[in-house]
């Protein structure tokens, strides 16, 4: 996988309460990523990109919410986030990619 395409496939990092304790307790990080991102593509860019050895790769679409405005209803956009799971004693450090 070309790094244009690793760079497209991950768009961060998710940052949240529920993200860090699955980190702590099962050793999963959460990423967003494209939406037309396969589980195989979030696998190879994140073994690509942080060198560590991917054990599963879980995915989600996350529907965007429809919020009020003084111009009526406007629609959040849907995004995928990816739960990825890596052999015990690594970890993902995302000051320090490659």
């Amino acid at each position: 996988m070309n790094r244009e395409r690793v760079f497209q496939v991950l768009a961060g990092p998710h940052v949240s309460e529920k993200a860090a304790v699955v980190a702590d307790q099962s050793n999963q990080y959460v990423f967003k990523v494209a939406v037309d991102a396969t589980k195989a593509e979030v696998r190879r860019a994140v073994e690509q990109l942080f060198k560590v050895d991917v054990l599963n790769v879980s995915t989600l679409k996350v529907k965007g919410k429809v919020k009020r405005n003084k111009f009526g209803l406007s629609a959040k956009p849907t995004w995928k986030k990816a739960y990825v799971s890596v052999k015990p004693g690594q970890d993902i450090d995302f000051t320090t990619a490659d």
